[in-house]
C-alpha cells in the first residue's frame, strides 16, 4: 500500500485544493458553445504497440480484503491462535452459548499442530439428565465469522474441525441466524470415547434450508464431559473454480481483464516490525498447519489461508501474470543490515523455486504436493515495497538482485526507487512509482511521463489513486482524475509497462483506507467510480495506441486505440475522452488514415461515465449511481460531431471493416461489456 499514514496537514492540503477545484469548476459559465476538435491519425505509421501487460491488479491484505473477503473461509480465528501463544487467551470472535453453571470455556496448548498449539477446551457441566439439565438447544460456542456469515438457501457448506474428548460425544454442528433462533442447517457428530480419545478430523456437509446474510456457526451439546476443538473451518463448496475464492468478488476482477496480479502488498509485506511481516513459508502447506500472523500495519489477524500458493493460483485462475512482492529485510521500524541479509535472500530464492521449480526440487515438491505439479508462470518479482529511502535498502537490494540474476536470469526485477525523473544508481528491469494525491494534481499528472527518459528500466505504476477530501469513499471526481491519469499512462506506454489501482478491496466493516475499487460485506458488493473507470481500459493491453491531437480546450484529455475482439475477430477504434471541466463541449472528431466508408454504424457504441454531482458515490442502496451507460452511436464515421457532458468520461467504440491498420497481440480480451 502507499504511504501508510497520511499526515493531517496533507489531508488539509487535499481539502483546500479539492475545494478550490470544485468551486472553480462550478464557477465556470454554462456556455454551451465551447468547441474543440480531436484529430486521430489511424494510419499504419501512426500506430505503436501497447505492452500486453499494461493494466492489471494490485491485491493487498488491507481492509479485510482477503480474510473475510476474497478468501471464502467463513470462520474468523478458526485455529484460536489470534489471542496469542500464551494461555488463557482471548478467543474473539468466538462466544459462549450457556451460563457459567452449565459450561466453562478456556484455551490450552494441547493442539495436534506444532505451529498452532492453542486449542479450545469446553468443559460441559450440564447434562441431558440429572440435577443440572442443559438448556434446550444445548450449550457450547459460536462463531459469527467476519461480521456475519452469508448462508444461502440450497447451497452446501463444508465444515471441517478437529475434536477430541475424554468420553463419548454428541455435538450438533449448526448454521443459524445471528441469535441462534433459526437453524439453517445442522448435523450431529456422534462418536464413542475410543473414536475421539485422540485428535480426530471430522468433515460435515451442511445444506442450507434457508438464507441469512448474518449467520453464525454453532457447536453445541447436551452431554456432560470435556471436549476440545481446534482448526474449525466452514467453506462454501461453490468457490471460484473450486480454489477457495469468493466467486462474486473474483468475477468483478475478471471483468477488468487484468494482465498481472501484484501481491500480497504493500505495507502488509513490510510490517511495522519484521516479526509481524508476511512470511511466505508460513503461508503454505496444509491450512491447519499454517500459524497465521498479526498484521501490525493494518492491525488485524489473518489465518493465512490466503497464502503464497493461493495467490499464485489466483493469478493462474485469472489467466494473468503473478508479480510477487517480498520482504527485503526492511520493515517500517527495523531493518536487517546488509551484512546479515543473505538468509532473507535465500528465502526469496526458495520462494521462486516453490513457484517455478521442478516438482522434484525441494520447494517445487511442496507445491506439487499441494496439488500443482506444473510450475506457476512467475516472471516478475518486486524487491521490497516503498523502501528506497531506508538506510539498508540499496545494499540489500543489490544482494537480492545479484543472487536472483545468477539463479534465474529471466526473472524481471522491480526496484522501489523511482527512476522517472533521474537515472537509477543500481540495476533494475522496472522501477516502482506510487502516487496518492488530490484530483486536480492527478489530472495534471497525466503528463507525468511525457518527458521521462526512454532509456533504462521501464516504469511500473503499481499504486495510484485520488485520496483525501476529493475522493471521499469513491467519488466521480476521483474517477475522472484517474481516467485522465490512465490516458496519460496509455499514451506513454512505451515507458510505462504496467499500472494498477490501490487498494483493490474494502470490507465495509473494517475501512482502513479510503477510497477503494470494490466495496463489499458478507453478501453484497459494488464498484466505486474508480472501478468503473478501469473498465474503460480493459482492451488497452496489447492494443495499438494512435496519435491524437486536441485543438483548444484544456479541460479535455484524449487517447485512441485500435483493438480486436478476440471472440469474433472484429476490429474497433476506441476513442476515450475525459471532460474535466464544468461545461459541455461540442467536439468534432476527425479520423484520418481510414477509408471514409470503413466505419460501420452496426456495432458502434458510446459509453459515458458521469453523474449529477462531482462528489456522487455508489453504495449498497445505489450500487450503480455512478456507472457507465452504453448506447448505440448513430453518427459513427470518420467525421463526427459529438457532445461531451460536463465532468464526464466518454468512450466511442467505432466498428471497422477489415482494415490494414496494424493491431498487436493475440491475447486481446473480448469486447468490453458494461
Amino acid at each position: 500500500m502507499g504511504s501508510c499514514k497520511v499526515p493531517y496537514s496533507v489531508l488539509l492540503l487535499y481539502f483546500v485544493i479539492g475545494t478550490f477545484f470544485v468551486s472553480q469548476c462550478s464557477a465556470i459559465g454554462v456556455d454551451a458553445n465551447i468547441t474543440a476538435r480531436l484529430l486521430v491519425n489511424a494510419s499504419d505509421a501512426a500506430g505503436r504497440p501497447i505492452p500486453d501487460t499494461l493494466f492489471g491488479l494490485f491485491f493487498e491484505e488491507i481492509n479485510h480484503a482477503g480474510a473475510g473477503g476474497l478468501w471464502a473461509e467463513l470462520v474468523s480465528n478458526r485455529g484460536f491462535e489470534a489471542g496469542g501463544p500464551n494461555v488463557p487467551s482471548n478467543i474473539d470472535p468466538w462466544s459462549i452459548i450457556g451460563s457459567e453453571s452449565s459450561l466453562i470455556v478456556s484455551t490450552d496448548r494441547s493442539s495436534l499442530f506444532e505451529r498452532n498449539k492453542i486449542a479450545l477446551k469446553m468443559e460441559v457441566l450440564c447434562d441431558s439428565e440429572g440435577t443440572n439439565i442443559c438448556p434446550v438447544g444445548g450449550v457450547g460456542v459460536y462463531n459469527p465469522g467476519f461480521w456475519g456469515m452469508n448462508i444461502q438457501n440450497g447451497k452446501t457448506y463444508k465444515v471441517v474441525l478437529y475434536v477430541r474428548s475424554s468420553g463419548a460425544i454428541n455435538v450438533s454442528v449448526s448454521l443459524t441466524d445471528s441469535n441462534g433462533l433459526q437453524t439453517l442447517a445442522t448435523a450431529n457428530i456422534i462418536a464413542s470415547a475410543s473414536d475421539v480419545s485422540n485428535w480426530t478430523k471430522v468433515e460435515v456437509l451442511l445444506e442450507a434450508k434457508a438464507s441469512n446474510p448474518n449467520s453464525r456457526l454453532q457447536l453445541t451439546t447436551t452431554t456432560a464431559g470435556v471436549i476440545w476443538f481446534d482448526q474449525v473451518s466452514v467453506m462454501p463448496l461453490d468457490t471460484y473454480k473450486g480454489h477457495g475464492f469468493r466467486s462474486d468478488l473474483v468475477e468483478m476482477l475478471t471483468d477488468l481483464k487484468p494482465q498481472f496480479l501484484r501481491f500480497p502488498g504493500g505495507c502488509f509485506v513490510e510490517g511495522e516490525w519484521l516479526r509481524n511481516a508476511f512470511r511466505w513459508k508460513a503461508s503454505i502447506g496444509p491450512w491447519e498447519e499454517r500459524p497465521g500472523h498479526f498484521g501490525d500495519v493494518w492491525m488485524y489477524w489473518t489465518d493465512d489461508g490466503l497464502g503464497y500458493y493461493e495467490f499464485l493460483q489466483l493469478a493462474e485462475d485469472l489467466d494473468t501474470l503473478p508479480i510477487w512482492v517480498f520482504n527485503n529485510g526492511v520493515s517500517h521500524n527495523d531493518q536487517v543490515d546488509t551484512s546479515n541479509v543473505m538468509p532473507f535472500v535465500q528465502e526469496a530464492l526458495d520462494g521462486i523455486e516453490f513457484a517455478r521449480g521442478d516438482p522434484n526440487s525441494t520447494w517445487g515438491s511442496i507445491r506439487a504436493a499441494m496439488g500443482h505439479p506444473e510450475p506457476f508462470d512467475l516472471r516478475y518479482v518486486a524487491i521490497g515495497n516503498e523502501d528506497c529511502g531506508k538506510k539498508n535498502y540499496r545494499g540489500n537490494y543489490l544482494k537480492f538482485h545479484s543472487a536472483i540474476m545468477q539463479a534465474y536470469p529471466d526473472i524481471k526485477m522491480i526496484t522501489n526507487c523511482d527512476g522517472s525523473s533521474q537515472q537509477l544508481d543500481h540495476p533494475a528491469d522496472f522501477y516502482d512509482f506510487h502516487i496518492y494525491t488530490s484530483a486536480n494534481d492527478l489530472y495534471s499528472k497525466a503528463h507525468r511521463f511525457d518527458h521521462t527518459s526512454r532509456n533504462g528500466p521501464k516504469a511500473f505504476v503499481s499504486e495510484y489513486a485520488v485520496t483525501g477530501t476529493d475522493a471521499g469513499r469513491g467519488s466521480l471526481l476521483a474517477g475522472l482524475a484517474e481516467a485522465a491519469f490512465l490516458i496519460g499512462i496509455e499514451k506513454n506506454s512505451d515507458i510505462v509497462e504496467m499500472a494498477s489501482y490501490a487498494p483493490l478491496f474494502v470490507n465495509v466493516n473494517d475501512r482502513r483506507w479510503n477510497p477503494d475499487a470494490i466495496v463489499f460485506d458478507s453478501s453484497q458488493l459494488y464498484g466505486t467510480p474508480s472501478y468503473w473507470v478501469q473498465r474503460f481500459f480493459t482492451e488497452s493491453s496489447g492494443a495499438t495506441i494512435l496519435d491524437t491531437t486536441l485543438q483548444t480546450n484544456t479541460s479535455l484529455i484524449a487517447s485512441a486505440i485500435n483493438w480486436q475482439d478476440s471472440n469474433d475477430g472484429k476490429n474497433y477504434l476506441r476513442i476515450k475522452i475525459v471532460n474535466f471541466g464544468g461545461d459541455k463541449v461540442n467536439l468534432t472528431i476527425s479520423v484520418g488514415g481510414l477509408d471514409p466508408n470503413s466505419i460501420q454504424l452496426s456495432g458502434s457504441t458510446k459509453t459515458v461515465l458521469t453523474s449529477g454531482n462531482l462528489k456522487d458515490e455508489n453504495s449498497f442502496n445505489q450500487p450503480k449511481k455512478v456507472a457507465p451507460t452504453k448506447t448505440l452511436l448513430e453518427n459513427a464515421g470518420t467525421e463526427m460531431n459529438v457532445i461531451l457532458l460536463p465532468h464526464s468520461f466518454t468512450s466511442f467504440d467505432l466498428s471497422k471493416e477489415s482494415s490494414n491498420i496494424r493491431t498487436t497481440g493475440t491475447d486481446s480480451s473480448s469486447r468490453a461489456s458494461f
